[in-house]
């Protein structure tokens, strides 16, 4: 299949009202919090384990939040598919920037990796604040999260990720995905 092309979000809007479905790569907790109405969810992550397109579709439109992920991966969505298929420039931010809808559940919490962000930054700044004025071993609170942040990125595995999402503000999160 041919590399995906990009398309507006007045495109695939106009694209949406002829039937063409809306497919929403990013993960679980990031789709029950923020979604455009309509849109199909399945994650890259169970893209090697199923296809997004279902019998009957004949255009989907690819989208994750800025249009990074689909775009790193969309050799991958062309190969999964076997009908007509784009995506969203932009993703969902360049949707909203459009005006068109987006539904928000204020309810569900903020996306595991934003929280991550600020986990990260905040145990960061903590300890360089204490290992400036109170003593310089907690310069090494900062050395470890450095350290837990670089292997991540390198394995693909976050053990703050994991923490977090066992934390109780996001089992609601987890319950409403099933």
């Amino acid at each position: 299949m041919a590399e995906l092309q990009t398309i507006s979000p007045e495109r695939a809007a106009e694209l949406v009202r002829r039937g063409a479905v809306l497919i929403d790569v990013r993960e679980a907790d990031e789709h029950v919090r923020e979604r455009i109405p309509g849109a199909r969810h399945h994650a890259l992550s169970r893209l090697d384990a199923e296809s997004p397109a279902r019998a009957g579709d004949e255009i989907l439109v690819f989208h994750c939040r800025s249009g990074a992920r689909t775009r790193g991966h969309a050799a991958r969505l062309s190969a999964s598919v076997n009908c007509e298929a784009y995506i969203l420039d932009g993703g969902l931010n360049a949707w909203k920037r459009a005006g068109l809808p987006v539904t928000l559940d204020r309810r569900q919490p903020i996306d595991i990796i934003r929280q991550v962000q600020i986990a990260a930054g905040s145990l960061v700044l903590v300890g360089i604040v204490l290992g400036t004025f109170l003593a310089p071993g907690f310069y090494a609170l900062s050395a470890f999260v450095g350290a837990g942040l670089v292997f991540a990125g390198v394995s693909g595995f976050c053990g703050m990720a994991h923490v977090l999402a066992l934390m109780p503000w996001n089992r609601r999160t987890a319950r409403a995905i099933q």
